[in-house]
């Protein structure tokens, strides 16, 4: 089975998009859009063949993206029905080649769900049950190794639609676990990224554009998202006008933890 370090070698990775799941696309995406300073870029209609509808919103080079089912029988729908809505749905992840990574996974044990092939874009999606906690998808755009380049599923301009004056950038996800060691072990073989320990003492897997760091929780969830933001108490006091519950600088929205940092 090819390990961690085999696969680390096998050309770049970085995350490329992180994937909320709401029972209604509204009023969650109007809402992270006007608390987060953050454009809607795209809405793709592909995504109605498996019954969602769905926004992307660009956090610098990250796209944020909501889904939501539009009607019964959806994987998004049975993912909010088993987890009340709390947690992430899918971390997806550009690289050199997706089916090496999709081979790589199965040696694993964890099974390839859907492979999505609308050239110039190639996705390979793993089983969510046996990657534990959210989807993880690869994906790869051909001619478009540039971060800023072509990226289908955010639309054909979806860098005219990148803001920074409220929001600067996602830099970190947060995963919950009973077992957070052996959690972040299982997504490092899988990404192909050894695993590091953070500056608290968590497991973590350090990618060049974002870190994900492994907490204890009481289930396999994706649990948060933190943000690099222009003024903390500014957002903090937007997400309270509009219902979040909120501490001094986090706030609750569609399933995760806004965590702020200045």
């Amino acid at each position: 089975m090819a390990g961690v370090i085999e696969m680390a070698g096998a050309g770049y990775m970085r995350l490329r998009q992180i994937c909320l799941v709401a029972p209604r696309l509204e009023p969650v995406i109007g809402d992270i859009a006007r608390i987060m300073g953050l454009n809607v870029c795209y809405r793709d209609g592909n995504v109605a063949k498996y019954g969602l509808e769905n926004a992307l919103l660009p956090v610098d080079t990250i796209l944020l993206e909501v889904v939501a089912p539009f009607q019964p029988g959806t994987a998004a729908g049975r993912f909010i029905e088993k987890t009340g809505g709390r947690g992430g749905y899918m971390a997806i992840f550009c690289c050199d080649d997706p089916d090496a990574r999709g081979e790589h996974a199965r040696e694993m044990g964890v099974r390839v769900a859907n492979v999505i092939d609308h050239a110039p874009y190639h996705g390979v999606q793993l089983h969510p049950r046996d990657c534990r906690a959210a989807f993880i998808e690869f994906n790869h755009t051909d001619g478009s190794d540039d971060i800023l380049g072509p990226y289908p599923p955010a639309g054909p301009d979806w860098q005219k639609s990148i803001r920074k004056d409220v929001t600067q950038a996602l830099i970190g996800v947060e995963m919950e676990s009973p077992q957070p060691q052996a959690l972040a072990e299982h997504w490092g073989r899988i990404i192909g990224i050894a695993v590091s320990t953070g500056k608290s003492g968590e497991p973590e897997l350090k990618l060049p554009n974002c870190n994900f760091t492994f907490i204890k929780g009481p289930s396999d969830i994706m649990s948060g998202l933190t943000f690099k933001v222009a003024d903390i108490v500014a957002v903090r006091d937007a997400a309270r006008a509009k219902g979040c519950a909120a501490s001094v600088d986090s706030f609750l929205l569609g399933g995760v933890t806004f965590h702020l940092m200045a």
